[in-house]
């Protein structure tokens, strides 16, 4: 029997709770590493840039916005194939999936019949929740559940309508089945043929949702809509833009941030063949650089090498990551902005003292599709074609730019080919230097599409990155491992200083730099922080403070249970009691399905655990490593996620994947970006590091069943990674990690 809390599970769950929890494959062998980065009508017709009057009038009468109106969601063709317009950027999380299962499920359409689409910047596709436009924070499919399913209950009920008015019965007598209406009689109309009719009807304002138990798509592994597209190479990015009479534009950038040309020949470059123009335009951070715009990507390539360029730097700070590292040590000594206040006394008394210093680099984004923008100028107005986390901060942007309206610019959401946070800037850089370039062109008289890529080496050595960040630990403790003070220094750049997001600064801490701390252990912690300001462009990277925080705080909870001869999931345990339920049932997950504890190792091997919130979800690793030749190996994963109503069990099973591989990337050597006299010294993946073939363990995914509404899982998957990896590593040599990348000798 189940209890009343699962009764709201959908029926295949239930059944999958009855035989406990649910499982994806059991492991991932190294031979499926490609196949798995490879997967990773009634609108009811078009919806334009703004609300029809129409439909205006219709919001006006309802009280619906515009982000509930069915119009700007879902087209029904006359054949019955039903296209979704998602309102984020699929950049591989699987949106394009997720989302318009939620939105299938209450209108009852057949699935095989269900297509996706992508969004722009109108105003009908910003977060429901946030209210502005965002993909980002792992919020796609926990911000938008109630939304695709209201939208998709209320296109259900205009078909329902349509089809009672042609047959003049109550529409209370028919019912619904996979893109079907079915009359009390056993008549039966496809919803193509209805699409027309229910368009004109009024949006109704409240809509019954169904009853979870009977969910037949949300809760079911799904392939996704996109991998057969992505698979073959027949997906469109945003990289393969390709308008009528377009020219390309790479950009010559200053080897220092905020630096501009000193002296300019441009000589062979215009002497390329190919080669239309070379322009010096204004960058991010008040720097300027060179464009050169061509006919093609090598043509313009080939023109920026041949420009003798000089640079002036005399006027910019220039940031050398030795001396940063120094400059942290001593400013981790001043006093500084107090997150946590706990009493520090009892640690000189304490029996067992621990002190800790962690060092993290500044980390490149690197997705496989580097930046691009296409932007195109008519008299007055602009269309840009770009794969973008927030096209109406964009939009704004161009158009401050252009010096144009935001209404007057047109953001064409591209599918994007990774970003990991790069592709969701509060300064726009990207889409502003492609307006830059863009305008400057039509001065020059190009009245054509402009699109600016960026090469593999502008992206890693271009920011923005993953701040650095050095953490200091002081830790008293007692012979039960019961922590009597743990003194606490965070230091590194603000993601959100000096941009429209500092409001979330509180005094003077930006949250997005301590979130993870402390939680969910009931530890007296004083947390000191520091926000230094340096010449180095910083930004979200995929699960944000977590990629630090989950590193320091749960090598260090391994350290006390090592020191007081405690098991780590034990002490876990213990420390978790009663007041974290989801963390338990993750951790506890976990460890039975890796055979922690029963299953003996192979000899030169170790268990390494870990688990970390993020964004709302739970995350559990138990892992196997060991060290060979004095590198770190990782063999097996095991993750547990605790992410309440999985809507794509698989979607979640290609998350935690990507994200753990992302993990791993975290701890390999050469995996930092490092400054020398300000000048990024990395610049592709010859010396900025990501996991080979080799380096990916066989990995394991285990969903804890639940009822309650979906959380995020873009990035949650990604923090506890590195931490147990690092905890097994440790077991090994008697010696703790405190670096990422992991440094053993």
């Amino acid at each position: 029997m189940l209890n009343n809390n699962l009764i709201d599970l959908p029926r295949a769950l239930q059944n999958m709770l009855e035989r406990g929890p649910i499982d994806m494959p059991a492991a991932l062998p190294r031979r499926s590493f490609l196949k798995m980065i490879g997967i990773g009508g009634l609108a009811l017709g078009a919806f334009p840039q703004t609300l029809l009057a129409k439909d205006a009038e219709t919001t006006a009468k309802q009280a619906l916005k515009p982000n509930q109106q069915p119009s700007a969601f879902v087209h029904i063709s006359p054949e019955g194939e039903v296209t979704v317009t998602i309102n984020r950027l699929e950049f591989g999380q699987g949106v394009q999936t997720g989302l318009p299962m939620i939105l299938a499920e209450e209108l009852d359409a057949d699935w095989d019949l269900v297509r996706s689409r992508n969004g722009n910047a109108d105003i009908a596709y910003q977060d429901p929740v946030m209210g502005v436009h965002l993909t980002g924070g792992s919020t796609s499919i926990k911000n938008s559940y109630m939304q695709y399913r209201e939208l998709g209950a209320r296109a259900r009920s205009m078909l329902l309508a349509a089809a009672a008015e042609r047959w003049n019965v109550d529409s209370a007598s028919l019912r619904t089945e996979a893109g079907t209406v079915i009359g009390p009689d056993g008549r039966k109309a496809g919803y193509g043929e209805l699409a027309e009719a229910a368009m004109a009807l009024p949006v109704p304002d409240k809509v019954t949702l169904k009853d979870p138990k009977d969910f037949r798509i949300i809760g079911r592994a799904t392939n996704r809509i996109d991998a057969k597209a992505k698979s073959s190479g027949k997906q469109d990015f945003g990289i393969d833009m390709h308008l009528p009479g377009q020219l390309t534009a790479v950009i010559a950038r200053p080897p220092v941030f905020g630096a501009k040309p000193a002296s300019l020949d441009d000589t062979a470059a215009k002497a390329v063949k190919g080669v239309k123009a070379v322009l010096r335009v204004p960058l991010d951070r008040g720097g300027e650089g060179v464009a050169v715009i061509a006919e093609g990507y090598w043509p313009a390539k080939q023109g920026r090498d041949a420009l003798k360029l000089q640079w002036d730097t005399a006027g910019v700070e220039k940031v050398d990551s030795e001396k940063q590292l120094s400059q942290y040590r001593e400013l981790a000594n001043r006093p500084g902005a107090m997150q946590f206040e706990a009493d520090m006394a009892p640690l000189a008394q304490a029996p067992h003292q621990l002190e800790a210093e962690f060092v993290f680099p500044y980390l490149a984004h690197a997705p496989m599709e580097p930046l691009n923008c296409t932007v195109q100028l008519s008299e007055g107005r602009a269309q840009l074609w770009v794969g973008t986390q927030m096209p109406g901060i964009d939009g704004a942007a161009a158009a401050r730019v252009l010096g144009i309206k935001p209404e007057q610019v047109q953001v064409n959401v591209q599918t994007a080919g990774g970003g990991f946070g790069r592709r969701g800037v509060g300064t726009s850089d990207f889409v502003v230097s492609a307006c830059e370039v863009a305008k400057a062109a039509r001065t020059a008289g190009l009245t054509v599409p402009i699109r600016t890529l960026w090469s593999r080496e502008d992206d890693i050595k271009g920011g923005y990155y993953r701040p650095m960040h050095f953490h200091r630990a002081k830790i008293g403790f007692d012979e039960k491992g019961k922590v009597l003070a743990w003194d606490h220094v965070l230091i590194g750049q603000s993601i959100v200083a000096g941009t429209l997001l500092e409001g979330m600064i509180k005094n003077g801490i930006d949250p997005t730099a301590t979130e993870g701390m402390r939680n969910p252990y009931p530890i007296p912690m004083k947390l000191t922080v520091h926000h230094p300001k340096l010449n180095v462009p910083v930004l979200w990277w995929r699960s944000v403070g977590s990629t630090h925080t989950a590193f320091v705080m749960e090598t260090l909870i391994d350290d006390i249970a090592r020191a007081t001869k405690q098991d780590p999931v034990a002490y876990r345990l213990a420390l978790f009691g009663d007041k974290s339920p989801r963390h338990k049932a993750a951790l506890q997950l976990a460890v039975e399905r890796s055979g922690y504890g029963k299953t003996a190792l192979t000899e030169g091997r170790a268990w390494g655990v870990a688990v970390h919130e993020s964004f709302d979800s739970v995350v559990a690793y138990v892992v196997e490593a060991s060290v060979a030749d004095g590198k770190p190996v990782l063999h097996r994963a095991t993750a547990a996620v605790h992410c309440n109503l999985a809507v794509n069990p698989r979607s979640v099973e290609a998350q935690v994947q990507g994200a753990a591989v992302m993990g791993v990337s975290m701890c390999l050597p050469g995996a930092a970006i490092t400054l020398k006299d300000g000048e990024v010294q990395q610049s592709n993946f010859g010396d900025f590091s990501v996991p080979r073939i080799t380096d990916i363990p066989e990995i394991a995914i285990h969903i804890v069943p639940s009822a309650e509404p979906p959380t995020g899982m873009g990035e949650p998957g990604l923090p506890p990674l590195a931490p147990a990896f690092a905890n097994a590593i440790a077991s090994l040599t008697g010696k703790p990690v405190r670096n990422l990348p992991f440094k053993l000798a």
